[in-house]
Order: structure tokens, then C-alpha cells, then sequence
């Protein structure tokens, strides 16, 4: 008789708890994750059966132990799978059997599993911006000192940390009374550091994903370069599960919420339930284009922006910037093509039906 396994993992073990095609309830097993308990218990199932995991901080290795067994892993949304189970109390055992009943009635709230090589691309780039959020706390910190203390010329370059601000940089430190002027010479110094490893970084982020055909096609997005289409490309995956462009908005956490009652519509913020780095790369893109709207005028995305910008703030009109790339990504990785701004693609498409 087939089984439906729920599954609630922990850092040292997780919990199993079987359901049968007639929703009979088996005993709990806890099993150890030290040794070879898990590969064991893993083995000892029945190849193709659904086993159904929260995606939590640790599910990447226990996938990949889930997919060396043989059994059908299915990744789970945590916070819609407790919505769906409901009740008030929360053990271990009651978080696996509620996972196995879900699977077994078909309600499991199941989230893409991106293959192996792809996560593991993801995790290039996810350092390489937890990395650069770093640099920017110690240039606000050494900003903070110079301003504190009032050691800065009163012509401050653009950028203060560049190659050819160095000298005025040192001058403006040494200015610094002593203790201050040693704790900032150590943020300058690991300032230094993060950079030479962000770097490192970039290197072999171009070496692994600027080369590939998908990253290059997302590079002809406006305000997208190396590194936001070294983004895009791993945290969107196969497109195919993405049934339109809006659904690739609305997973980037671009659309807004919608509140709809007795005829008349409301439209809320943005829904945090996204992938954020998503968000991050798109949201980006937008404020590149902001800043260089020179390079972008007259272009459909420039004029997107302006007409939301007389009636809204900039935050508002550049996330609608970036929905709009978001959305431009489908097409792009869908009909694997440059990107060609709205009216483009409606003269193409009109074209290709006429010809």
C-alpha cells in the first residue's frame, strides 16, 4: 500500500511519520542524522515515495540525501503548510503528520527544488551580496567618524573610497582624535579585505555564470549588467514553472497586494513573502536607470517612471520599473530572445502574424 512520509527536521535529527492510501496513521520514527541512521532509514523506503520537507535552513543537504535514496522529495512552503494544517499546538510528531496528510490529500503547498548545480550557483552569488551589505556598514561607520569629528575638506569627492580619493581619505583619518583614528584605520584596513574577497568573488562568478547564454540574454534588460543577470538567472531557475511574466513579479515580491470588497479596490504594499534577492537584483536594475537616465531617454522605461514619478514617490515608481524588468525576464528566458521594450514586441508579433 503506498505511503505519504511527512517529514520535521532538525539540526541533530528529524521525525518521519507515514500515511496510507486510506489515512491510517504509522508511529513516529525519530531518526539521528549522525552516522548512517538517515541514509538507512532513507534506503530502507520504497523508491518513488513521496516524502514531503519544509523548506527550512538546512533542507539543501537533506535533499541532496533525499535524492541519493531514491525516494519522491517534495519541498514545502512552511509558513502556508502551517496554515493549512491549523491547530493550535506544534510538536514534531503533529508537524510530520500534518505534512503526510497534506501530501496524501494533494493540499501540499509545494515550492520549486532548484537541481543541485543551481544551488550551488546560488550560493556564489548570495555570499557575494551578503558580502558588498558589509562593505557598506564600514564605509557608513568611517563616514560617521569624519563627520563626527568634522575632518573632512569641505570639497568631498563623490566617492570617497575610490582609488584617487586614497590620499584625502588618509588625511581625513589622521585628523581623527587617536583612539577614533585607530578603530577607523581597522574598518579601512577590512574595508580593504572584503573588497579584495568580493573581488575573488566576481571572478569566478564571470568564469561560472556571466558565460552563459541565458545571463547574456538577460544582460540586454535596461540597468542589468554582469552581476544582476548572474542574479536573475539562478534565483529564477527553469522558467517554465512560471506560468506568465506576472507570476515572476509577483514571486520577485513586485506586485502589490490587492484588497477587494463591495465593488471597490484597494491596492496595498508589496507582499514580503518573495525571494528577496530577486527583489534586490530587479529593484536594482530600476535605480540604475534612474541614475543614468541619460543613457536611457526616450526608451519605454524612462517614460514608465516619469509618469509614475508626477503622481507617486520614487520608491513606488521605480518598483513598478521593476516589475516591469521582472516581467521582461519571462519573455526574455521564455522565447529565448534580447529584450525589446512593449511596443517592439507588439510590432514584432504583428509583423510575424501579417508576414
Amino acid at each position: 500500500m503506498k505511503q505519504f512520509i511527512g517529514c520535521d527536521t532538525h539540526a541533530r535529527y528529524s521525525v518521519f511519520v507515514s500515511v496510507d492510501e486510506t489515512g491510517r496513521i504509522g508511529a513516529p520514527v525519530r531518526v539521528e542524522h549522525g552516522g548512517r541512521d538517515l541514509r538507512d532509514y532513507l534506503n530502507g523506503l520504497e523508491k518513488g515515495t513521496p516524502v514531503a520537507v519544509e523548506a527550512s535552513g538546512g533542507w539543501y543537504w537533506f535533499m541532496d540525501e533525499l535524492e541519493k535514496a531514491g525516494p519522491d522529495a517534495r519541498l514545502v512552503n512552511p509558513l502556508e503548510a502551517k496554515h493549512r494544517m491549523g491547530g493550535k499546538n506544534k510538536t514534531d510528531k503533529l508537524d510530520a503528520k500534518g505534512l503526510a496528510i497534506l501530501l496524501r490529500n494533494g493540499t501540499l503547498p509545494e515550492v520549486w527544488i532548484p537541481p543541485a548545480g543551481l544551488r550551488d550557483l546560488r550560493g556564489l552569488m548570495r555570499t557575494r551580496l551578503a558580502t558588498r551589505s558589509h562593505t557598506t556598514d564600514l564605509k557608513n561607520r568611517i563616514h560617521g567618524a569624519l563627520r563626527r569629528y568634522g575632518t573632512m575638506d569641505d570639497e568631498r569627492p563623490a566617492d570617497l573610497f575610490s582609488p584617487k580619493s586614497r590620499l584625502l581619505l588618509s588625511l581625513a583619518i589622521g585628523r581623527l582624535p587617536e583612539e577614533t583614528r585607530r578603530a577607523t584605520l581597522h574598518e579601512w584596513e577590512m574595508l580593504d579585505l572584503i573588497e579584495h574577497h568580493i573581488g575573488e568573488l566576481e571572478v569566478r562568478i564571470r568564469e561560472r555564470i556571466g558565460k552563459l547564454g541565458w545571463v547574456r540574454l538577460l544582460k540586454s534588460i535596461p540597468g542589468v549588467g554582469e552581476i544582476l543577470g548572474a542574479t536573475i538567472y539562478p534565483e529564477t531557475g527553469d522558467v517554465e514553472r512560471f506560468p506568465t511574466a506576472e507570476h515572476v513579479a509577483s514571486y520577485a515580491g513586485l506586485v502589490p497586494t490587492v484588497h477587494a470588497s463591495g465593488g471597490k479596490s484597494w491596492y496595498g504594499p508589496t507582499s514580503p513573502q518573495a525571494n528577496h534577492y530577486l527583489r534586490w537584483a530587479f529593484v536594482e536594475a530600476a535605480n540604475a536607470i534612474v541614475m543614468h537616465r541619460h543613457k536611457y531617454a526616450g526608451q519605454h522605461v524612462i517614460e514608465l517612471y516619469d509618469r509614475l514619478k508626477k503622481h507617486k514617490c520614487h520608491g513606488k515608481a521605480a518598483v513598478a520599473v521593476a516589475r516591469h524588468l521582472a516581467e521582461a525576464s519571462w519573455w526574455i528566458l521564455k522565447k529565448r530572445q534580447q529584450y525589446r521594450p512593449p511596443h517592439a514586441q507588439v510590432a514584432a508579433e504583428s509583423s510575424s502574424r501579417n508576414g
